[in-house]
Order: C-alpha cells, then structure tokens, then sequence
C-alpha cells in the first residue's frame, strides 16, 4: 500500500453552483481523467451542489468528500476555511452559509454603481449573465463581464485596474466569523481546514494569531498544496502545519479551464511528514 501523502488528491475546486465555469460533473469527468483519486467540490458559501458531485464522483469510480468554502473576516482581511467530510444536509450548516450568501447581492449591486461613476454601464446586469443565482454572485462575475464587454482583455487584468481595494468596484464585506465558520463544519461531522494561507496580506503576528485562534475555535487543517502557493510557500506551510499540529491538505482551487493556471490533479504530493487530512476525513470518504 502506498504512502497516503502520494494520494492524488484535489480537495479544493468550483462548480457554476459558485463561480467555476464547469458543471459538477464535468469537473468529476476531468477530475478523474487527470488522475485524481479523491475529490472533493468546495464551492464558495453553497453547498448545493454536494449531492451531484458525490453521484458524479461515485459514477467515474472515483473517491469524494463533501466540501465548502466559506468567507470569512479577521482582521480586516477576507480569508477562506474550507469545510471536509460534513454532512451536506445538516441544517445549521446549510443555514449559516445562507445567511454568509445574503450579503452578496447588495454589494453587487454597490460594485455596480461603483462601476458606473467611471463610464462602465450595466455591470450587474452583465455579471448575472454568468451566474444562475444572485445568492452567489462575486467579483469574479462581474470579472467575465469586463472580459466580455471588451473593458479588459482577461480576467488578470481586471483584478489589476478594478474590483480590488482602492480601485473602481472595490466594496468590502463583512463575511462569517472564524469562530462560526469552524463550528459550522465541526458541529456537521467535517474538518476545517485554512485554505491558501498564502495569499492573505498578513503580517506575521496576524498570521500567529489567525493559526491560534483557528485552532482554538476546532479547527484542525491547513492547506500546504495549492493552486496559488509557491514552491517556498509549500515549505513554509509544511513546517506551520508541524508548528501547529494541523493535518495537511491539497487543492488546486480549479475554476476554469480558461482562467485557472492550476488543473484539477496536477499538484505535487504532500511532504511525507505531514499527516495528511484525509486520514482523519477516513470514515467519511464515499467511495
């Protein structure tokens, strides 16, 4: 048998229940022709689409874990915990994400009107053409909209001029708290798990203080593996993860074959001395 940190595993990814562009059984479908060997579908503040993805997964014969990812604030910062291995039909949980998905779309439509004072029309309007629920709608819709519309060439470009702090369409929001997020996916049976501490502008005390209170609140993972971190960055939350004493997870944080430079699988595997979060999620793997 081999070692689990050489398991393919993709436990971070979005469908069009969020803001991925794929459905989720296409995602299982390239998922598993990439080579994945457990698969989890972490679409933002929705679970909705767990029940498709768990059948697709079971239908390419490939592992699944239910997931999320939730927003939430500290310090001033947006940050995502990922939800592994819940039950999706736990009502707390689907409440809580409910109500964390309530704020999007008055501050979609402030974006807009942000948007408007510098000659840029229709924006929200133009954002729901790429999302089915206004529930779910985010920056990187109105993003496809700028492409679209011809205002920016890719979406890179777009999170350079707008939609980030001090820049057009920029408009902040408070999300869950760290403390209802973890308790959230604990109290349904799952793990928490920090995604891409990588990318949050935190200082280091910040940082501390994030790891501190995240373990204090339950939480018992960390993303070392992902789409976003560098080689360094691999390193750094390998020994975090020690420092701590988290269980480590992979993801690539796929969003779109035109958009995401990480595919689903295409990782490298977990240092070999890291305890790797689905050994503990073992029980509620659905194979």
């Amino acid at each position: 048998m081999k070692p689990q940190n050489i398991l393919n595993a993709d436990l971070h990814c979005h469908s069009v229940v969020s803001d991925g562009t794929l459905t989720p059984e296409a995602l299982a479908e390239r998922a598993k022709n990439n080579g994945v060997e457990l698969w989890a579908l972490t679409d933002h503040d929705e679970i909705g689409g767990q029940h498709r993805a768990a059948a697709a997964a079971k239908a390419q014969g490939m592992a699944y874990l239910t997931g999320t990812e939730i927003s939430v604030t500290f310090a001033g910062e947006t940050v995502h915990i990922v939800g592994l291995g819940f039950d999706p039909d736990d009502a707390a949980l689907k409440q809580g994400l409910h109500n964390t998905r309530n704020g999007r779309e008055q501050r979609a439509m402030e974006m807009s009107d942000s948007l408007a004072k510098v000659g840029i029309h229709g924006a929200f309007e133009g954002a729901l053409k790429f999302v089915g629920n206004p529930e779910l709608i985010s920056r990187t819709h109105f993003a496809r909209y700028l492409v679209e519309s011809g205002v920016c060439k890719e979406t890179n470009e777009v999170f350079r001029k707008y939609l980030t702090e001090g820049k057009p369409g920029y408009v902040p929001h408070r999300w869950a708290t760290l403390k209802d997020a973890v308790t959230w996916v604990t109290q349904a049976q799952g793990i928490a798990v920090i995604a891409h501490p990588g990318r949050y502008n935190f200082s280091a005390n910040e940082e501390y203080a994030l790891f501190t209170e995240f373990k204090a609140h339950g939480g018992r993972g960390v993303e070392v593996v992902t789409g976003s971190h560098t080689r360094q960055e691999f390193v750094k939350y390998a020994e975090t993860a020690k420092e701590f004493g988290l269980a480590a997870s992979r993801g690539s944080d796929f969003h779109s074959p035109d958009e995401s430079h990480t595919d689903l699988g295409a990782l490298p595997f977990l240092p070999g001395d890291l305890t790797p979060v689905w050994e503990l999620l073992a029980d509620r793997i659905q194979a």
